[in-house]
């Protein structure tokens, strides 16, 4: 099977496909009920206006930078789940709030139970994302891609309408520093690619996946170091975030997949053909270490925790992910020469 072919189902798979996507549907329908809006700009957002969806919890140092990195790249609106956070993110996304491009919703309830966040921001992207262009990201993901600078999300979602496109495809990149986890020192507002500046540049694997024909990608950083001996386990590093929404479309697994299960054809992977970005993982900041215990407490973010103890355990111990095969950072131009990522052919 080729990367850029959709498999074959029968119709009774195509059926139950239909069902699992109204059933997603109705999910983030009744979701509604569990968010209590806490700053509502949503009357400011323009037709054309590109909307920025994020379920967080306690990110109040990665915050300043993710909210600054998106409105510079052109970014219209932010519609913001905050899931119970005690570390201050809710107090300062409601000062942000006064600059009238971001609505903040609150809920304490599961993050598991909601299908990982996906019921809560399913409803949002339901409600107010229709016919726009939406970008689905955790705060621990910075988009970028070849050219952005010149060519900002505007410019690229034009580009996408024109050629008639309807997505954006990304490899999710993990970034870490050189030396132990818990060494580098972070300020909130900083690139925290100045202190995650590495990255591995392979291997990475891709197989399409039956019967929703998502691309399934792993590899790289944490496979490496986290899941040598289970590689099955390993996260997966696909994911379709940029989409011009219809209210009848729907995620399955994050970002990983949604339905019409066309729509993940929009994303062939690392040294694919079709224009594609990198989302920059910057999960190891020094905080990680701690949040680590807390997360292994929690079990909110695996479908079986009890199998991923030994991940947060080993994460604990503030690990040092460097190695002599890492690169450094330099832009999102070098991720396309080493193949992470398409270039978009803006002329």
């Amino acid at each position: 099977m080729s990367a850029l072919s959709l498999p074959d189902i029968s119709l009774g798979a195509a059926y139950r496909l239909r069902l699992k996507r109204r059933a997603c549907l109705w999910r983030a329908f009744r979701a509604r009920h569990r968010l209590s809006l806490v700053a509502d700009n949503t009357a400011q957002i323009r037709p054309e206006d590109i909307l920025v969806f994020c379920v967080l919890r306690n990110e109040r140092q990665r915050l300043p930078y993710f909210l600054e990195h998106y409105r510079d790249l052109g970014a219209g609106h932010f519609l913001v789940v905050d899931n119970g956070s005690d570390d201050g993110s809710l107090a300062y996304l409601q000062e942000e709030a006064r600059r009238g491009d971001l609505s903040i919703w609150e809920t304490p309830e599961s993050y598991r139970d909601s299908r990982f966040g996906l019921d809560w921001s399913g409803w949002l992207l339901m409600r107010f994302g229709h016919r726009h262009w939406c970008l689905t990201v955790d705060a621990d993901e910075l988009l970028v891609y070849p050219g952005m600078e010149q060519h900002p999300l505007p410019a690229l979602t034009d580009h996408l309408d024109k050629t008639g496109q309807d997505g954006f495809g990304t490899m999710m990149l993990d970034m870490f520093p050189k030396g132990a986890l818990d060494q580098p020192r972070y300020e909130a507002g900083q690139d925290p690619t100045e202190v995650l500046g590495w990255f591995d540049a392979g291997p990475y694997r891709a197989v399409r996946q039956a019967p929703l024909g998502n691309l399934w990608l792993q590899g790289g950083t944490r496979e490496r170091v986290f899941f040598q001996q289970a590689p099955e386990r390993a996260p997966t590093l696909n994911k379709i975030p940029l989409i011009r929404w219809n209210r009848r479309y729907a995620y399955t697994n994050s970002t990983h997949a949604l339905l019409p299960r066309q729509m993940n054809m929009l994303y062939d992977g690392p040294g694919g053909s079709q224009p594609s970005g990198v989302l920059l993982h910057t999960k190891f900041l020094p905080e990680v270490v701690q949040k680590s215990a807390e997360d292994q407490q929690r079990g909110a973010h695996f479908h079986t925790p009890a199998l991923f103890y030994g991940y947060y355990s080993e994460l604990k111990k503030a690990p040092d992910l460097w190695h002599s095969g890492a690169l450094r950072y330099e832009g999102p131009e070098q991720l396309a020469e080493l193949g992470l990522c398409a270039p978009v052919p803006w002329v």
